[in-house]
């Protein structure tokens, strides 16, 4: 149970200190672990290694975030690209006032809901509601 409470007070001071972890270089993440250990009282000694395990774990979970929030972001793209892709396309799904609807899709936008396809009339559509997308578009269709 103590290595659960150990591990737990860094996790907190994470996130409230996630900006000041981030923004530190190599470089200065050094000075502070070395100023840090000059500044000891040697009558009364830090247990060193307990104080690089908290550092190791603070700045591994300053990445970890910094990683999902770069995912989160890539995933977003990703979205957003497969949304203008299905511009000129039939698809149905539900609107965003969970009306069954279908037609052709004339842009995509991202929102804070996730992307949203707009199709013909006005009608908006949430990326995640479309459950059906034509193998032809219309242009192709009648040709």
């Amino acid at each position: 149970m103590s290595t659960v409470d150990g591990i737990s007070a860094p996790t907190s001071s994470a996130s409230g200190a996630s900006s000041g972890m981030s923004s530190l270089s190599s470089d200065e993440f050094l000075k502070l672990l070395f100023t840090e250990l000059s500044n000891q009282d040697p009558l009364q000694p830090n247990d060193t290694n307990a104080m690089l395990q908290q550092l190791a774990n603070i700045r591994s979970i300053q990445s970890d975030v910094d990683l999902v929030d770069r995912l989160g972001e890539v995933a977003g793209q990703n979205e957003l690209s497969s949304g203008a892709g299905l511009i000129g396309r039939t698809v149905s799904g539900l609107s965003e006032t969970n009306q069954r609807v279908t037609g052709i899709v004339q842009s995509a936008s991202r929102t804070t809901d996730g992307v949203v396809l707009t199709i013909d009339g006005g009608t908006r559509v949430p990326m995640t509601s479309v459950d059906r997308v034509l193998t032809q578009n219309a242009t192709e269709a009648g040709a």
